[in-house]
């Protein structure tokens, strides 16, 4: 048997399975029930130094 064809042929049975199993573990990682903390954390990180409005009143222009 040539590399070619023990190569192509590894590929298409083992390293398949072990992607399919790496990406249902990466999801499952990223959608456990400890992790809502974190994702929220990630997603507000923008805001984190935003200046807040001095409470300067508001005056109205015509």
């Amino acid at each position: 048997m040539e590399l070619y064809s023990l190569l192509r042929e590894f590929a298409d049975s083992w390293v398949l399975l072990f992607l399919t199993v790496f990406f249902l573990g990466v999801f499952v990682w990223a959608w456990r029930p400890g992790s809502r903390k974190t994702h929220e954390d990630i997603a507000n990180s923008i805001f984190r130094h935003d200046q807040k409005p001095a409470d300067v009143p508001q005056t109205e222009e015509a």
